[in-house]
């Protein structure tokens, strides 16, 4: 978010005597970019992962089930952020990234926010999207090389902090190929993939081909460092039932109605821990029909 979506709102309305509830109600991302052609300082890109990348921590250990990609975002970021980990890796290669990476921002999809049918169509092609391809050569949180070792010093020269293990790395990758190969696999991550290919669309448009990530043909290799990515507060000023601003003792504050995300989408924290785009939405509408429906009738 631009740096004056900054909650301030909240906070100045708060300390003229309005409750502010649930601010322990948070929403991050764990998949975030650091943007090569920012429209706003510090503008975060989010991934929105298919199933097939190798998550990384910064030594190298590949994250537990079912911290895998797609899959949990609070519960991956709640491994992340315990353990204090600066960042993760997603390593992948061409075949996955065309396939699997999708970037939040309007104007990262101008294929879909343009109606442009033809572009959209080149999304089940060979090529990997410009934004992607855009990221792939100019985004500092990537590294793109064409063998394994190249790669691992890729990933160690752009953090410098000597935190990773090259071998430990090495042996994830060969184990995941492996487990790839055997038909009768249990590992959940692949297990999942080849799951989600069963339905039509994923496989067109969403989930790579099962394939290892070491064959050249899939190539390059590509290791992408990922950061936490701050979005917003779930939780917010409390309200009624009618959208009155709610004070001490529970009272509603003359005159003062508060609807969207300045009140939690509703409420002070209708979605509770969890939320979507979509129900965001419909919380801002929902809330601002019974505002407008309220403070019309209250004159």
């Amino acid at each position: 978010m631009p740096a004056h979506v900054d909650g301030q709102l909240q906070q100045t309305v708060h300390a003229q005597g309005a409750n502010l509830i649930n601010p322990d109600r948070m929403w991050h991302y764990t998949e975030g970019l650091r943007n090569w052609n920012p429209i706003w300082q510090g503008h975060g890109i989010r991934v929105l992962p298919g199933p097939s990348s190798l998550w990384l921590s910064p030594g190298g250990e590949r994250l537990p089930y079912p911290h895998a990609p797609g899959f949990d975002t609070l519960g991956t970021l709640t491994h992340i952020t315990t353990r204090g980990w600066p960042y993760t890796w997603f390593v992948l290669n061409r075949a996955v990234i065309k396939k699997e990476f999708t970037l939040s921002g309007s104007e990262q999809n101008l294929d879909l926010t343009g109606r442009d049918i033809r572009a959209t169509l080149g999304r089940v092609g060979s090529r990997v999207s410009p934004s992607v391809q855009a990221f792939m050569d100019k985004g500092e949180d990537f590294v793109v090389r064409d063998t394994l070792d190249e790669l691992l010093r890729g990933m160690a020269d752009l953090t410098g902090d000597g935190l990773l293990d090259p071998e430990q790395v090495r042996r994830e990758i060969h184990a995941r190929d492996a487990a790839l190969a055997n038909p009768f696999g249990k590992d959940p991550q692949i297990t999942a993939l080849r799951g989600a290919r069963a339905y039509l669309g994923d496989r067109l448009v969403r989930v790579a081909k099962p394939g290892p990530l070491l064959d050249p043909q899939s190539g390059p290799l590509i290791a992408v460092k990922l950061n936490i990515l701050t979005r917003k507060t779930l939780g917010g000023l409390e309200t009624d039932l009618s959208a009155r601003v709610l004070g001490d003792g529970g009272q509603p504050i003359p005159g003062l109605y508060a609807a969207g995300e300045v009140a939690g989408f509703g409420g002070g924290g209708l979605h509770g821990y969890r939320a979507l785009e979509g129900t965001f939405l419909g919380g801002c509408l929902f809330s601002g029909r019974i505002a407008g429906r309220a403070a019309a009738g209250a004159v």
